[in-house]
């Protein structure tokens, strides 16, 4: 029998400006979820069960930018994604364009568990769901005044927000003052909101999952790294990981799955592994992981301001932190 360990996130890059009392929130989000993911561990619950189950707490809290509280497209719709994924034979699950379902992320399960697919999207997807019986709501369920105020700010800046929760005032400057290039063109503010969950159990098999709304103000039809497996989401025999940050940055640099080749190729341990995928295969974009290993190891990685993060181990240890 191994030792088990858990991690959670709310996406990397943090306006050094947010306000106390939503760091404070955040911080009460992730501590509730890992309480949550620690008394299933206990009780010998799956790796695989737990990731479901803590993600789909993230996902009905609309603080982070997931499920209800998604971001919005230009249209000021929600088009949410998932993925999660099983180390122990690779199993995996994937969704994209999804509108109605309630968790993005148990639909990605049964993609997986259900269908004889990888990946299902936009109305291939909602479709399946409908089958499943799945829980289905309303667009306008995921949609919150905050959003909407967001994309307002967004489209006036002519712009795609990804901290579309920093205070008007902040978000304006950032607008002018210091830009930040992805693909070549002009972004706002750095800062999305991502949720995401790695956890091995005491049998030593690893899961990931990771599950968002995308960008403010984005295409529509846009796919991030979040439900790309080798991307946003691996989950192996050695580990399980979840990134989040700048998408495209991340979808270029495989980088999930990086983290699971450099131990298996390198025969390094997870912080190696992981100081090197961060520091080697992001090129100029910014993001951030959590990762577990089969071990019962888990490690928090990212280069930029600071990133919502908690993890805890069987050993006792437990950490909710949000900056370097």
């Amino acid at each position: 029998m191994g030792k088990w360990a858990i991690a959670v996130h709310g996406g990397a890059g943090i306006d050094p400006n947010l306000p106390v009392e939503r760091q404070e929130q955040a911080k009460q989000l992730l501590t509730r979820c890992l309480n949550l993911g620690i008394a299933a561990l206990r009780s010998n619950v799956s790796a695989i069960d737990v990731v479901e189950l803590v993600i789909r707490e993230l996902e009905t809290d609309p603080l982070f930018n997931s499920g209800r509280g998604s971001a919005l497209t230009e249209q000021g719709t929600v088009e949410m994604e998932a993925s999660i994924m099983d180390g122990t034979k690779r199993r995996c699950g994937a969704v994209s364009g999804i509108t109605t379902v309630k968790n993005p992320i148990s639909l990605a399960r049964l993609v997986m568990d259900k269908s004889p697919h990888s990946y299902l999207a936009f109305s291939g997807a909602e479709e399946f769901a409908r089958k499943q019986g799945v829980e289905i709501v309303d667009n306008d369920y995921f949609v919150t005044d905050d959003n909407v105020g967001m994309l307002k700010l967004a489209k006036e800046a002519n712009s795609i927000l990804f901290d579309y929760r920093i205070p008007l005032g902040c978000a304006g400057a950032a607008v002018t003052d210091s830009p930040i290039v992805m693909n070549g063109l002009p972004i706002s503010i750095y800062a999305p909101e991502t949720v995401g969950c790695v956890v091995v159990d005491r049998e030593g098999r690893c899961a990931a999952g990771t599950s968002t709304g995308g960008l403010m103000n984005k295409m529509m039809g846009r796919i991030g790294d979040s439900p790309l497996i080798g991307a946003g989401t691996y989950a192996s025999e050695l580990c399980g990981v979840s990134c989040t940050g700048e998408g495209e940055a991340i979808i270029r640099s495989t980088l999930a799955r990086d983290v699971s080749a450099v131990m298996e190729y390198k025969g390094v341990g997870l912080q190696e592994a992981v100081d090197y995928v961060i520091k080697h295969r992001l090129d100029e974009g910014f993001a951030g992981l959590i990762a577990v290993s089969n071990k019962g190891e888990v490690v928090c990685g990212f280069n930029c301001n600071g990133m919502f993060r908690g993890c805890a181990t069987e050993d006792g240890f437990m950490e909710v932190a949000m900056w370097e």
